[in-house]
């Protein structure tokens, strides 16, 4: 059986991310064809990347983790500062300025790298889960003959830093989420061959999901919008605030906002916005059951999960149109509307009565389980070391 690794920058049941989640998912998936370890480091909080776990091996839904220590933890405060200077002139920044960054950005582990320079004979293949952080800038290079990159990048600044541009030449292949962060990564990119299959990752709800038990448990007796993800302003959660108290500042009918994540920023202190922090997952999906639908605020993505999500349960969506894959997923799958600023938001929700949703949940359900199979994704998986 091939010995292969998938590298990502956190691994856990309780880290809220979607790349981590997406990386564990695939993990486990091919672990039924190949012997499957995820490497990692030992933090829970992107935002510090403090040690939390303990470093070594542990077992994660089943799947072999190897975790590493960070070495320093992130200055948020300097980091920000770090950000504001380097943006502005990200085109004349030098390698050495750049690099600073990067280091600044986290997550570095000295052990981790170590462990692969030790033992890149051990594994047949790395397959390293988002471009953006240090367990893959300054591992990926190590093993770059067999190195496989799943960059689940979007139109963010920091990918025009020109250190990228070496690094996307590395891999030996890529796998996309998306046929819109493909065709932005060909053309971010024209000097790497940035060709490989759009796959994504298939969506598992539970057994049963119960909506009832949801709004019981939680006191939630009106309709609600559902966030699922990061309460962070980088995923447009500050801007979903504002534009959902001035729509309740002209709706007469009950609604609340139902947020369900980790914070990172301030929640507005409002009796329609409910914070339930991180939930298990079938909370979550007894949440998806009752939304009348799921918004999605983020103008960066490469897939939304979360969507996803919310058709499997044949919910509506309601997305940022200033984000391409999101507008992308819901023309193709025809399951949702999306906005551009605060009246579009309020138009489409007004638009979006109850037989509309209806009708764009089933669409999006339909979309899901024709597009989004294990099986199909798993063939992807396998064909990379194949060739």
């Amino acid at each position: 059986m091939k010995r292969v690794a998938f590298v990502v920058q956190r691994c856990g049941l309780e880290v809220n991310g979607g790349s981590e989640s997406h990386c564990l998912k695939i993990a486990e998936r091919m672990s039924k064809y190949w012997d499957v370890e995820i490497l990692t480091t030992c933090a829970l909080d992107y935002m510090t990347w403090k040690n939390h776990y303990p470093s070594g091996l542990a077992e994660v839904s089943g799947v072999k983790v190897r975790r590493f220590r960070v070495a320093k933890q992130r200055d948020i405060r300097a980091f920000n500062r770090l950000s504001e200077k380097i943006y502005p002139r990200i085109k004349e920044a030098s390698l050495k300025e750049q690099e600073t960054w990067m280091l600044a950005q986290g997550s570095r582990s000295p052990d981790l790298i170590n462990y692969v320079k030790k033992h890149k004979d051990d594994y047949e293949a790395f397959i390293f889960f988002t471009y953006l952080y240090g367990t893959t800038y300054f591992v990926l290079p190590l093993v770059a003959e067999k190195a496989y990159l799943v960059p689940t990048a979007h139109n963010e600044w920091p990918i025009y830093m020109s250190i990228w541009d070496t690094l996307f030449e590395k891999p030996q292949g890529f796998i996309f989420n998306t046929v819109e962060e493909r065709a932005f990564l060909q053309s971010r990119f024209p000097n790497a061959s940035c060709e490989g299959p759009v796959v994504g990752v298939a969506v598992e709800p539970p057994e049963a999901y119960d909506a009832e038990r949801f709004r019981q448990q939680y006191n939630v007796d009106d309709p609600f919008l559902l966030y699922v993800g990061r309460v962070d302003p980088s995923k447009g959660c500050d801007e979903l605030f504002r534009y959902f108290l001035e729509l309740r500042s002209r709706e007469s009918a009950p609604r609340k906002l139902v947020l369900l994540g980790r914070s990172v920023m301030s929640i507005p202190q409002h009796p329609d916005i409910i914070a339930l922090g991180f939930v298990d997952e079938q909370t979550k999906w007894d949440a998806l059951a009752a939304c009348e639908l799921l918004v999605m605020p983020s103008p960066y993505e490469s897939l939304s999960m979360a969507v996803l999500e919310a058709w499997t349960v044949s919910k509506a969506v309601l997305v940022n149109g200033k984000c391409e894959v999101l507008v992308g997923q819901c023309r193709r799958a025809h399951g949702g509307l999306w906005y551009t600023n605060k009246y579009e938001f309020q138009v489409a929700l007004e638009k979006m009565d109850k037989e509309v949703r209806y009708q764009l949940g089933l669409q999006g359900k339909t979309f899901v389980e024709e597009s989004y199979k294990w099986s199909t994704i798993e063939k992807y998986y396998l064909s990379l070391l194949e060739k």
